[in-house]
């Protein structure tokens, strides 16, 4: 009994082993979510996502943040809106302070998604070539809408707010499974 434990370890070791070298070989993703002002759309898919990621499992393989394309708020928090419609939902925003995107951002990160045209053509503007296939609006991962862009609800009420979460809540689900993938 003794020797068959021994040879069962011996067996053992090398599967754990093996198991932990996969697991150090799988490739880490990042993603850059982008809107004008990171007050709004980005941060709240930057929370979004992020619990999602933990959700499935993905914490230690992707990296999340969020920048704007604007400097007009930087070190500020998310909007007020924007946090108190996320909380509602279960997600907390409060830690984030908004940044501008940098040009080591298009190194950086494996998707830098922008939540609609203006800010992509922004990105496409600042992009180095060898890095633009890395730029994406966030929405073409949607699975269930249809809209091509994530709408800036600081101009406009409650309900704004409300959809914002739907359109990301959609297309990070769509994004997890990419990247699980």
């Amino acid at each position: 009994m003794i020797s068959r434990l021994r040879t069962d370890r011996c067996q053992l070791r090398p599967l754990f082993l093996e198991r932990k070298l996969s697991m150090n070989t799988i490739k880490k993703s990042s993603v850059l979510f982008v809107c004008m002002g990171n007050i709004c759309r980005s941060p709240t898919a930057e929370g979004v996502f992020r619990k999602r990621a933990e959700q499935a499992s993905l914490t230690d393989a992707v990296s999340i943040d969020s920048a704007g394309t604007h400097a007009y708020h930087i070190d500020e928090p998310p909007d007020a809106r924007s946090q108190e419609y996320a909380a509602r939902r279960g997600y907390d925003l409060s830690a984030q302070r908004a940044r501008k995107a940098t040009a080591s951002d298009f190194v950086k990160f494996d998707y830098v998604l922008a939540m609609d045209h203006d800010n992509l053509a922004l990105l496409e503007a600042a992009c180095p070539q060898e890095h633009r296939h890395k730029l994406a609006l966030f929405m073409q991962f949607a699975k269930n809408s249809d809209s091509e862009v994530v709408p800036d609800p600081y101009y406009g009420g409650g309900r704004g707010f409300d959809l914002v979460l739907d359109y990301i809540e959609d297309a990070s689900d769509g994004l997890i499974d990419v990247l699980r993938k």
